[in-house]
């Protein structure tokens, strides 16, 4: 049989290239990059040469990047450290309701310490506005943390005007750009923000690596605690290897191929809905359904369709998708995405799916699974 992957909002097959830089560096750039021996150094040069290429691409300064395990971990220290380190000038913090995890969690482990959270409501796209950011701030607000784009429906918050909101507040400004980094083009300086989380395997790159931006006029401790890499921002011996393929993988996303992709990914969304509504299936999009958003998630709401069932039934055919986040999926809960945009008591949040799409899909590869997804509809309703 074969399969058909369109799961890569949840991870992203590595790119050959990045997977040839890898192997030539576990084999034979073995130092350690805190070592000034000829080993060391060795790794060290790669190491800044790798922290150049990824600072670029964001027109940060090399040393505003700071490489971590990946996404959760660059997200916990922005929000965790920031909040422990300047509780003293206050303890507000805002956000939204449909951040990923690794912000939800975090913050709510700050409640428990005492700290005031406002989570903003989305509208029905699943955005939030610069207007309810400035509503909520208050002279005692230390952070806020508002994510690029959604990794479930796509949609894309207006972080430049979030952080020209912000930037005259008393607030650090953060944004998860984990689903967003490789897709649209960011500029930190433009868009007046402190901090930024990535992480690599998101973009054809390795897992366990990412990166937080944290500009370097502001300061946080080091979330990790132990030795002094990273200019003693996070401890740990730095995985040169997989910094080398991350870079690899940012070199491969220049922002002609950003746009090439994205205007590719919206033409597949218009073809699954071209085929399911030629094959007469009942069917909605949650979150944007134009090209204003992070066009390779698109969030499927089909009807009456149990998604578990759906799911398995896909997966036996050949095909992978989703129903939400990969981090949550794993038991099918309810999507809290879609609950902040729909409220609990919508059909909405059981009916519903993500695909998304990769690199290396096709039109032939959407096509087969928008006429699966309709055969498998009928077969459930007759």
């Amino acid at each position: 049989m074969a399969y058909i992957y369109l799961d890569n909002a949840a991870t992203t097959p590595m790119a050959t290239s990045v997977v040839d830089v890898m192997h030539d560096q576990m084999a034979n750039n073995f130092g350690n990059a805190s070592a000034t021996n000829y080993f060391g150094r060795q790794a060290r040069k790669v190491l800044d040469e790798s922290r150049h290429t990824i600072a670029q691409s964001i027109n940060a300064k090399d040393s505003e990047i700071v490489f971590t395990s990946g996404g959760t971990e660059s997200d916990n220290t922005a929000v965790v450290e920031t909040a422990l380190s300047r509780q003293k000038l206050g303890k507000h913090i805002i956000t939204t309701a449909i951040e990923h995890e690794a912000i939800l969690k975090p913050m709510a482990y700050l409640e428990s310490l005492g700290f005031e959270i406002t989570y903003l409501k989305p509208n029905e796209r699943g955005e939030v506005t610069a207007q309810q950011v400035k509503e909520a701030l208050r002279d005692d607000t230390i952070l806020v943390s508002i994510m690029y784009g959604n990794n479930e429906v796509g949609s894309m918050n207006p972080i430049k005007e979030i952080g020209e909101v912000v930037k005259d507040s008393n607030a650090f400004f953060h944004t998860d750009a984990v689903q967003a980094f490789g897709m649209e083009d960011i500029d930190v300086k433009a868009e007046h923000i402190d901090m930024l989380s990535t992480s690599a395997h998101k973009i054809n790159g390795p897992k366990f690596i990412g990166f937080l931006y944290i500009n370097d006029k502001i300061h946080i401790p080091s979330f990790i605690k132990g030795g002094d890499q990273e200019t003693k921002r996070r401890a740990g011996t730095e995985n040169v290897p997989a910094i080398a393929g991350f870079a690899q993988a940012v070199k491969l996303i220049i922002p002609e191929v950003k746009r090439e992709r994205q205007a590719r990914y919206f033409g597949f969304k218009q073809k699954i809905q071209e085929v399911l509504t030629q094959e007469k299936i009942e069917f909605g999009v949650n979150g944007p359904n134009d090209s204003k958003a992070l066009n390779h998630v698109m969030n499927l709401y089909l009807p009456g369709i149990d998604r578990g069932v759906l799911l398995t039934r896909l997966d036996l055919e050949g095909f992978a998708i989703s129903g939400g986040s990969a981090c949550t999926a794993g038991s099918l809960e309810p999507s809290h995405v879609l609950i902040a945009m729909f409220g609990e008591d919508s059909p909405k949040i059981q009916d519903s799916v993500r695909i998304s799409f990769g690199k290396d899909n096709t039109e032939e590869d959407v096509v087969k699974l928008a006429k699966k997804i309709a055969e498998i509809v009928r077969d459930l309703t007759n």
